[in-house]
């Protein structure tokens, strides 16, 4: 145990000190807008100083680790936090995108207050579910968020933003039940005495009926987040109608938060029975990848478009995750990181260019790049690392959990193969509805003719949003090393079990 509490101080901050936002005066929202960015650096500073001083890369074990006796009462709840080389990452991608979407956040005027709290305490929610080594305070800290997403969406979303925001409370409520009933479960048979610490539950064993059944009971409440088919319909309606920078935080961060679970809980915890499910995710990420990409040629709205084109790219990390390959689980992790940039960058410059055109349908569309040319020239690089161009985080990511599958000693050589052309054709199909996105937007002379529109190009704002969310993708394509540093000793701790246990 650390002798000082980073960790709790890293999950309470946001939230603590949002809650004292309802005492700043509010002259013209500016307070408000300040005091929250200026709580999310500090935040971010605070956690980059934790890690870069106090955590060692090299170490898979748990690190920073903190316990406290929570509830004295049968499983006896603990307060328990620590980090490792899994967690990490999905962190420092936290604390970064929230930074931005708060920027991002700038516009929204309207009950500023509530608005800027909830994104406090959703950024204590996600970073809380990264941190937790206790699966009851994993489950509180995945129902925490639940509560801000539901209301950023049904007060500040579109016109169809109470069916989009219940649609996705009933979703992702209805996969949390299954979680519960996984968590108390595992808890209660997972040894001896009824336990909920992860250390302990990682190894132990279970007959492999009641394990399956854990497994599956996990596995539909982070099908629902990830989301996996076809679990995923809650996903576009929501984007479709949240605000742009609502639409940063679920598409950069609320989806890894099932991918985080599938491999922390699922793949960790339970490992006979993810060698039983794997061939299935492999089979259900690739029909994924090719469903999902289809779904998204045809949709016009575009953030729907772009909603569709994240539920495609989860497929890589269901793929990566069931390759059970050291190659193919950095490779998830990988695209984790990779999409959290991608895909919010995509949605930023999707809302930035509603703010001005007030236009969501792409037919409707078209001349932007000679009215908006830095908007043109962001949103054409983040698309270009979308469909995987060289040099950028996506490509990388994606070639990795295609190594991954093909060195599988899992499967057969044809069924690899099939699969892998089946993928390829996946990648084939991105840049086809991502580069008739921009066809529809940005070329053409449609815009010209329409009355009352404001056509001013990005500010410094937008162009600091951008380039920020642009660096590490680029800098991640040139040097992937970097993020696989992080995970690569956990990687391999966690598929010990299934070749030498």
């Amino acid at each position: 145990m650390n002798f000082f509490p980073w960790l709790t101080l890293i999950v309470a901050f946001p939230i603590s000190a949002g809650s004292l936002i309802f005492f700043l005066p509010q002259k013209g929202n500016k307070i408000i807008r300040w005091y929250t960015i200026c709580i999310c650096i500090l935040e971010l500073l605070i956690m980059t100083y934790a890690f870069r001083y106090h955590f060692r890369f090299d170490d898979p074990l748990i690190q920073l680790a903190e316990e406290y006796k929570w509830i004295r009462f049968f499983f006896s709840f603990y307060w328990r936090l620590g980090i490792d080389g899994l967690s990490i990452g999905p962190i420092l991608l936290t604390g970064f995108i929230t930074t931005l979407a708060t920027l991002a956040a700038w516009p929204v005027t309207r009950d500023s207050r509530f608005f800027h709290f909830l994104m406090l305490a959703m950024y204590s929610g996600q970073i809380g579910s990264f941190a937790s080594r206790d699966l009851l305070l994993f489950f509180i800290m995945w129902e925490l968020e639940l509560i801000p997403v539901y209301l950023l969406v049904s007060l500040w979303g579109g016109k169809k933003r109470l069916y989009s925001a219940t649609k996705f409370i009933l979703y992702t409520a209805g996969g949390s039940i299954f979680l519960l009933m996984g968590v108390l479960g595992i808890g209660l048979y997972g040894s001896n005495e009824p336990t909920l610490n992860f250390e302990i539950l990682a190894n132990q064993s279970y007959p492999v009926a009641l394990e399956i059944i854990f497994y599956i009971l996990f596995l539909i409440a982070f099908a629902v987040k990830l989301p996996i088919l076809p679990l995923h319909t809650w996903l576009p309606d929501t984007h479709g109608e949240a605000h742009y920078s609502t639409c940063m935080l679920l598409a950069g961060i609320l989806l890894k938060m099932g991918a985080y679970g599938l491999v922390r809980i699922n793949m960790e915890l339970l490992p006979r029975a993810h060698s039983i499910f794997s061939p299935w995710l492999i089979l259900m990420g690739t029909l994924q990848i090719i469903y999902a990409a289809l779904t998204s040629l045809g949709q016009r709205n575009l953030k729907k478009r772009i909603a569709y084109s994240s539920v495609s790219h989860m497929g890589f990390i269901i793929i990566g995750i069931g390759s059970i390959t050291d190659t193919g689980l950095n490779g998830a992790l990988l695209q984790i990181i990779s999409h959290g940039f991608i895909g919010a960058g995509l949605f930023f410059l999707a809302g930035t260019g509603y703010d001005r055109i007030r236009l969501v349908y792409l037919d409707e569309m078209g001349g932007i790049a000679i009215l908006m040319p830095k908007i043109f020239t962001m949103f054409s690089i983040l698309s270009m690392a979308s469909l995987a161009l060289p040099g950028m985080s996506g490509f990388v990511a994606e070639l990795i959990v295609f190594f991954g599958l093909i060195t599988s000693q899992k499967y057969l050589l044809m069924t690899k193969i099939l699969i892998t052309c089946v993928m390829a054709l996946g990648m084939i199909l991105t840049p086809i509805y991502l580069l008739s996105m921009s066809r529809q937007m940005f070329y053409g002379y449609k815009l010209f003719n329409v009355p009352n529109s404001y056509f001013f190009d990005a500010g410094p704002r937008e162009l600091f949003v951008s380039i920020s969310i642009l660096l590490p993708i680029i800098g991640i394509g040139i040097y992937p090393d970097f993020v696989f540093s992080l995970s690569v000793d956990k990687v391999q701790s966690i598929l010990w079990k299934y070749f030498y246990r």
